[in-house]
């Protein structure tokens, strides 16, 4: 019988897999066989979804409302979402131009793939979000990273000025941003478009942390700019994160018709709609009580409040204070020497030894760095810290022996 050789396509091979989800299935894995980890690498909310969300979705199941839907999303679905960001920020949107997608990451994916070419470059600000990078490349296009570790990880106009070539599509804006939870602030992100537009590069604005602002900062979206910025522009957001819907898999686009068009060519013949369920629980997330989102939000606060401080106690962690998101980026270089000599090797050093889930910083780009979730119990982050800070302690003694 002749051998079987399965060669994989050029767009898939050189495409790696979810580094953030590696981390998650890792964490899963060892929960399974019942060891005691305390899991600070999660990119995902650990409160339930609202209980006024899950009756909208038991309504739709008891009405059998559970066919097809229009790819787009439903009329309603759309017209919620216009209705959220005229609440929240005064901006309007006509709902003809929002796309409700299976999640913020297809939005990402539609909106690329409806603008991006191969051989087009796409600016992507490092730290990154793991995905934008695979997307480029599966694309055939060229990610090209901005380094904002100068600048205490914050996109400015003039770095983002200083990469641009003739040959960038596209920009990609993350704020608040996962990993490093900076928030870049209205002025400037409004220079940072304007630049953009100057140059005649398109802007995907990521916008799935959007409310996750701790004060003085201010949630701000895109959708804010005037309307001849907002030409060039696409927001992606999600439910997932602001109503502890990760699983329910909603998110949505919004952008000019025509970018909206042929976004909505990609997702007709890919997934075609969102969950018929999940788009009417959608409705109620974007109009209904919004107290649990506020809950969720001071209980964040709370938890950076009191993480940031204590890793800054470790030796040879030092960790800024983040505006925004649920994570923090500390530097870890200084527990680097004979043990360890890079941010996963450390990772999985917290892993084997601490039983402590992190996610190593060179995966988002950022060697040297930690990415730390604090989406989880403040009692299981404490319980985190103090493993850490004793193999920190560990290291530290270990490399002033040599």
């Amino acid at each position: 019988m002749t051998e079987v050789i399965f060669k994989e396509s050029i767009y898939t091979a050189d495409m790696a897999v979810s580094s953030t989800l590696a981390v998650l299935m890792e964490a899963e894995r060892l929960k399974a066989q019942g060891v005691d980890i305390v899991d600070l690498g999660a990119g995902e909310p650990d409160f339930p979804t609202p209980r006024n969300v899950k009756d909208a979705a038991e309504r739709a199941i008891e009405e059998n409302f559970t066919k097809y839907t229009a790819t787009s999303g439903i009329a309603p679905l759309r017209q919620a979402i216009t209705e959220m960001l005229k609440r929240d920020f005064d901006v309007d949107y006509d709902p003809s131009d929002v796309l409700v997608t299976v999640g913020g990451k297809q939005a990402i994916f539609n909106a690329m793939a409806a603008l991006v070419d191969p051989g087009d470059e796409v600016l992507i600000p490092r730290p990154y979000w793991v995905t934008f990078p695979e997307i480029a490349r599966f694309l055939r296009a060229e990610p090209v990273f901005i380094d904002t570790a100068p600048t205490h990880f914050l996109l400015t106009a003039e770095i983002v000025r200083q990469s641009i070539t003739p040959k960038t599509r596209m920009l990609i804006i993350n704020s608040p941003n996962n990993p490093s939870g900076r928030i870049i602030p209205p002025a400037e992100f409004k220079r940072i478009v304007e630049v953009a537009a100057e140059h005649d590069v398109w802007v995907l604005s990521d916008e799935c942390y959007l409310h996750f602002a701790y004060p003085p900062a201010a949630p701000f979206t895109a959708g804010q700019l005037s309307s001849e910025l907002r030409k060039r522009l696409c927001v992606c957001g999600s439910f997932s994160k602001s109503h502890a819907m990760t699983g329910w898999r909603l998110g949505f686009a919004l952008a000019r018709h025509e970018w909206i068009r042929s976004m909505l060519k990609v997702q007709s013949h890919s997934t075609s709609n969102a969950n018929s369920m999940t788009q009417r629980a959608g409705i109620e997330a974007a109009l209904g009580p919004q107290e649990s989102v506020r809950e969720m939000i001071d209980e964040y606060q709370r938890r950076r409040d009191w993480l940031v401080p204590a890793l800054n106690e470790i030796p040879g962690i030092s960790c800024d204070l983040p505006e925004g998101a649920f994570y923090v980026m500390p530097d870890v270089r200084g527990l680097f020497g004979t043990q360890v000599s890079d941010s996963c090797g450390l990772a999985k050093l917290l892993l084997d030894e601490a039983r402590v889930v992190v996610t190593g910083g060179s995966a988002f780009g950022a060697e040297g760095y930690l990415r730390i979730s604090y989406a989880n119990s403040l009692e299981e982050i404490k319980k985190g810290v103090s493993r850490m800070n004793e193999l920190a302690r560990s290291l530290v003694k270990s490399h002033s022996a040599v």
